[in-house]
């Protein structure tokens, strides 16, 4: 990994089709990264005498021209060195520079503006023996070429990008099932706070969650603070799993006072009065996919003090890792959800925090195919935390086409021998101690391992649900697949 985290990829399930010029160059690059780029500079590799796509590379335009000239030297080396790896070194490089117009700025500007890091990143490949085919400018709904000199397909003013839906790469994009989710600006909002007035009840309240919770997981000498810690807040997670699993059943949410549920609220929900319109182009045009506005849903279902237990619980290594392992069916789809709310929740001076959930949510997102996703989740816990190792791995691994089932095997390998050894722990102390007959019905279901049988004693909060992936919500009176309510005690 480098220390600018950026983004790469080898396209798998591609399809066959034939880009002609500038135009469908510029239309394909949200469908090959599955979002609208903002703010963005994307390298693409290109393979053959057709010049199939290959790997990819995006980062965030630099803000200081002086950074240009390491960034283009970074990137091209990155984008060659990850195809040398692959062993399919690249024969040609299109060149994408993705920017809105700043205040008084035109499209054109923007393009003039940022000419000079176009021919260093031109200069960069060519230092490396590939040829950039095509540097394109696109900004205010228009794409500029760099290369092109012909103004009868490129004219100096711009060109219109197609419209939405109508090019051939939308048409097979949409045939393979291919989603663009908005623009990448749309995509990280929704892990970032929003802003207002509830920011100081959820600083307050990791305030006091710090005080509380920090010297139990790093000061604790014989680790029972530290073990309590990562109970509780596995038992607490759980429960907001299965609340957002099953809205109808949760206790009612109020409105206002003091733990601030509805305070991190920053967008109207769809069915609310004055919900604003659907995200849109600098053109006028829609934009598929823009901020989930369901995501003010999940704020309310989480209050200031359960969001702050989490984020400072998360910290703990061995309490992110079991939460890691709630990947698939419902409870990957709630957690996924629970991740971006915490983030959202990691207000300043607590941006480092977000490390974690963050990384959970590119996980979650990766194991479920979500790639998009995954990795502008991933490079926001870069962003966050630079040196937080499994975002760096997972980063790593996401950008190389690995197969998440690899890990999915390994967590659920670990959970089923941690269950298994928890289980047996009490009933080997059961068979050594003389005890009192019990009364009938009593706590019988540890002897039939992964089973609950009625008002009996309950698996330790720290597990999670056993092997298989979890198909169904969670049941109404009887948990199910997430994990058993109650403490190691069995209170």
């Amino acid at each position: 990994m480098n220390a600018n985290h950026h983004e790469t990829s080898g396209l798998s399930r591609t399809q066959q089709i034939t880009l002609r010029g500038p135009a469908e160059l510029a239309d394909a690059l949200p469908f090959v990264l599955g979002f609208h780029p903002t703010d963005s500079v994307v390298l693409i590799a290109l393979h053959g005498e057709h010049g199939r796509f290959g790997g990819r590379v995006r980062l965030g335009i630099p803000r200081s021209p002086r950074e240009w000239a390491s960034t283009a030297d970074h990137l091209a080396e990155c984008l060659v060195e990850g195809g040398s790896r692959s062993g399919t070194r690249p024969d040609g490089i299109v060149v994408f520079l993705c920017q809105d117009p700043g205040a008084g700025e035109t499209g054109r500007r923007v393009m003039e503006r940022l000419r000079p890091f176009a021919q260093l990143l031109r200069i960069a490949c060519g230092a490396l023996d590939i040829p950039v085919y095509e540097a394109l400018c696109i900004s205010d709904g228009l794409y500029f070429s760099y290369c092109c000199p012909d103004a009868r397909c490129c004219p100096p003013d711009g060109t219109p990008l197609a419209l939405s839906g109508t090019s051939v790469m939308a048409a097979t994009a949409a045939y393979a099932g291919v989603q663009v989710r908005g623009s990448l600006r749309d995509m990280e909002s929704r892990f970032r706070p929003p802003g207002g007035p509830g920011e100081e009840a959820q600083r307050a309240a990791l305030d006091t969650a710090a005080a509380a919770i920090v010297p139990r997981i790093l000061e604790d000498a014989e680790g029972e603070g530290r073990e309590k810690v990562r109970e509780t807040t596995l038992k607490l997670a759980r429960d907001i799993l299965r609340r957002f699993a099953n809205p109808g059943e949760a206790a009612p949410i109020p409105t206002g006072g003091s733990d601030g549920r509805d305070a991190m609220n920053a967008t109207d929900t769809p069915d609310r009065p004055g919900a604003p319109s659907p995200a849109t182009r600098p053109d006028g045009r829609r934009i598929v996919g823009g901020p989930d506005r369901g995501d003010a849903t999940d704020d309310a279902l989480v209050g200031t003090e359960e969001a702050a237990a989490l984020i400072l619980g998360l910290q703990d290594r061995v309490t992110r890792d079991r939460a890691a392992e709630w990947m698939e069916g419902w409870e990957g789809t709630a957690a996924l959800r629970l991740w971006r709310v915490l983030s959202r929740r990691c207000v300043a001076p607590y941006q480092e925090h977000a490390a974690a959930p963050l990384t959970l949510a590119g996980w979650t997102a990766w194991s479920g195919g979500d790639e998009p996703t995954a990795r502008v989740a991933l490079g926001l816990a870069l962003e966050a935390d630079p040196e937080y190792v499994f975002a760096r791995l997972l980063h790593q691994a996401c950008n190389e086409g690995l197969d998440p089932e690899s890990l999915r095997t390994c967590l659920r390998t670990e959970r089923d021998t941690r269950l298994a050894s928890q289980e047996a722990a009490p009933a080997t102390s059961q068979r050594g101690e003389v005890r009192a007959p019990r009364p009938q019905g009593g706590g019988q279901a540890l002897r039939k391992p992964g089973r609950q049988t009625g008002g009996g004693a309950r698996r330790p909060s720290a597990g999670v649900r056993p092997g298989g992936p979890a198909t169904g919500k969670p049941g109404n009176g009887t948990p199910r697949h997430g994990g058993h309510r109650g403490t190691r005690s069995g209170r």
